[in-house]
């Protein structure tokens, strides 16, 4: 193959994760509290032997939205959204995540979980614990969960140390492999969950665009390799 394969096959594989990116986006546009993520290509240089070296494109990475998401009204004393920065804090088995999926109900002990049944911790990283008898719960907007005017815990706004030290593991969860700081400035509300902050309609707009591109390419390739036989094909005679 020569150097022009090579360089359109690096470039098709990119395109295939961007099309995986975009049809996970797509499926979720109605999860609460998803994060859309897109694939950042890149370029560098490569040497095949004794060759030239050759501008290849790489798309191994990707880019989280961090844009604030549409707020719907539920009416649920445990629904939280988060208007600003910041994630919600979970304790999952296998370490501390980040979510803006604020949906949580009263565990058998007490204690807010999510659907997963991971616990929701506090400004402090202590677990939310609601007592069976506190009746009616209310949310201030700096995260403090009060009952018959009584505090019970301040539910705190998180964020990774690192800015860009932030990995999505799948649905609504991130992990980040430096830690969680408090942060500051966001803004709890009740009753309400973030919507999924993906535009389905440009996401399909996008998969034609990136689906093209790859159709093109991969005509490129079978012209290639039609050529390419042509040539063995004449020097075997």
């Amino acid at each position: 193959m020569d150097a022009s394969g090579y360089t359109t096959l690096t470039r098709q594989g990119g395109l295939m994760r961007e099309m995986q990116a975009i049809a996970n986006n797509i499926a979720n546009s109605a999860t609460t509290g998803f994060r859309r993520e897109g694939v950042i290509f890149s370029e560098y240089v490569s040497r095949l032997d004794d060759a030239p070296s050759l501008s290849m494109a790489r798309a191994s990475a990707r880019n989280i939205d961090l844009s604030q998401g549409g707020l719907s009204m539920t009416g649920g004393q445990f629904d939280f959204a988060i208007q600003g920065e910041g994630f919600f804090l979970l304790e999952a088995p296998d370490g501390n995540r980040l979510t803006r999926a604020g949906s949580f109900s009263p565990s058998a002990e007490g204690e807010l979980v999510n659907p997963d049944g991971y616990r929701l911790l506090d400004e402090g990283g202590a677990p939310v614990f609601v007592p069976p008898d506190a009746g009616a719960v209310a949310l201030a907007a700096d995260g403090t969960l009060s009952a018959q005017g009584q505090p019970l815990a301040r539910i705190g706004l998180w964020a990774p140390q690192d800015p860009t030290d932030l990995r999505h593991l799948g649905g609504t969860l991130f992990a980040t492999s430096g830690g969680e700081v408090p942060l500051d400035g966001g803004v709890i509300v009740q009753g309400q969950l973030e919507d999924s902050n993906v535009n389905a309609l440009s996401e399909v707009s996008r998969m034609i665009e990136v689906q093209r591109a790859y159709e093109m390419g991969q005509s490129f390739l079978d012209s290639e390799d039609q050529r390419m036989r042509g040539v063995i094909q004449t020097l075997g005679r």
